[in-house]
């Protein structure tokens, strides 16, 4: 039976789940229900990974929390698949049968390529549907944001853009067009408009791939910095964190949650962005001081400002950032579809199965 170890994260538990016979009912059972509004036949989607990946079922799927960990579970294992956890000699020199380190990921930084490729052992990576997915939500906010699309969809009357505070008048088509007769202010375009990003990661490279296209200057802080060359592949120029805040119309925040990251956008931060931009924030709330957040939206400070996932889910109908016209609340939307994620895991196992049995 192959041996698998599996960084243990939400879904990389699936590669369990698909491969390994001795997954607990409870947990077969709750990732169905999860896929369940996407994938109503989870159980027939799983044969068909099966099948798609001949000798990698049955597994022995070893799930590790810890670099201790994962260094207890490489002895006899065939496949390592990691996100953050470091693979370098004193794991390889542990690993006696190890043919393959799969990074759940593109960014391999983790992982000692050249001491893996000196033991013929090969690395593979995934481009995540699910970071790509996020990076799209994220833009779609922006442009909703800049174009108030929350605000203005469905206001197609007098009457309707009245009632919503809009002065609508008609223009005289003898001499000018007729655009903007709702007379809608305050509109944005993200073209030659600058975005901060805040990690760029396997999200925020995304993301900055996709505003570069847009015509926008990108600038992204991380505590790290990519080389100039690697950076610039993304279309993307390091900034110190408050040169970031101060020169950027949109500011999009992609970390991971953790003490460092906590409240990394309080109220001094949140002042030194340029008054009037907006943030957007596709990663996990509390990166950002909810209080400080709604004092910079009070006083007109912030520009705007849009979520996803909230601060707490499900969230309420009378959350006090609802009451702001400029802020965007989605309810943990920015990943999906599910097959986002299903299709990533059955490409990762097939790609696992191709590579053991070349």
């Amino acid at each position: 039976m192959t041996v698998i170890v599996v960084e243990d994260d939400p879904f990389p538990r699936l590669i369990q789940v698909i491969l390994d016979p001795q997954t607990s009912t409870e947990r077969r059972a709750a990732f169905a229900h999860f896929m369940a509004h996407d994938l109503p036949d989870f159980e027939g989607w799983c044969e068909r990974v099966r099948r798609n990946a001949p000798g990698v079922y049955p597994s022995d799927v070893r799930l590790v929390s810890s670099q201790q960990e994962l260094r207890a579970a490489l002895p006899g294992a065939s496949v390592a698949v990691v996100e953050s956890l470091r693979v370098g000699n004193e794991e390889l020199d542990l690993a006696d049968q190890l043919s393959v380190v799969q990074k759940y990921g593109t960014i391999t930084r983790n992982i000692d390529t050249a001491a893996c490729a000196a033991r013929n052992i090969k690395v593979l990576t995934l481009r995540r549907r699910a970071n790509i997915a996020c990076a799209e939500h994220a833009l779609a906010l922006m442009l909703t944001l800049a174009k108030k699309l929350h605000r203005i969809n469905g206001l197609i009357s007098v009457e309707q853009l009245r009632a919503a505070g809009y002065a609508p008048t008609t223009f005289d088509r003898r001499h000018t067009a007729n655009s903007g007769w709702a007379r809608v202010s305050g509109l944005k375009m993200l073209y030659e408009s600058t975005l901060g990003i805040i990690g760029l990661g396997e999200i925020g490279r995304e993301l900055a791939r996709r505003a570069a296209a847009f015509g926008m200057r990108v600038l992204y802080f991380q505590r790290n910095p990519l080389a100039p060359d690697d950076a610039l592949e993304f279309g993307a120029r390091y900034a110190p964190l408050d040169s970031l805040l101060a020169q950027s119309d949109w500011v999009s925040v992609q970390l991971p949650a953790s003490a460092s990251t906590h409240h990394l956008l309080n109220r001094v931060r949140l002042a030194q962005m340029k008054r009037g931009a907006c943030l957007i924030n596709v990663s996990r709330a509390e990166i950002v001081d909810r209080d400080a957040l709604i004092e910079a939206l009070s006083s007109g400070h912030l520009g705007g400002f849009a979520l996803d996932p909230l601060y707490a889910e499900p969230g309420r109908a009378d959350d006090e950032l609802l009451k702001f016209d400029n802020v965007i609340l989605t309810p943990h939307t920015a990943a999906q579809p599910r097959f986002n994620a299903l299709n990533d895991f059955n490409d990762l196992i097939v790609g696992i199965s191709r590579a053991l049995g070349s």
